[in-house]
């Protein structure tokens, strides 16, 4: 199922910087080896924002929610899923 992921991050701004670079590089680390596994098929950032819109195609609702669960930063995200369907005008879709 492919699902669509807005993610808006909201970091403390007195969190010990240490802390904020280990939180980072965990974060990074997480989200390459679910993009790597095509769990997390792509991701923009939203401009002019600290927020990304994702794709994730994954096997179903409980799968996702255990991903987005396991980010490092989900303690300071506000997150918006969308369920995705294929169009029926999308000229690439089977």
């Amino acid at each position: 199922m492919l699902y669509a992921v807005r993610m808006d991050v909201a970091i403390p701004s007195d969190l010990v910087p240490s802390d904020r670079a280990d939180l980072l590089a965990r974060e990074r680390a997480y989200s390459q080896e679910l993009q790597r596994s095509g769990k997390w098929l792509y991701i923009w950032p939203v401009v002019g924002m600290y927020s990304n819109l994702s794709i994730f195609d994954v096997l179903d609702n409980d799968e996702l929610h255990e991903i987005l669960w396991g980010l490092p930063l989900v303690r300071y995200m506000t997150i918006t899923v969308t369920p995705m369907a294929k169009h029926p005008s999308d000229i690439h879709a089977g």
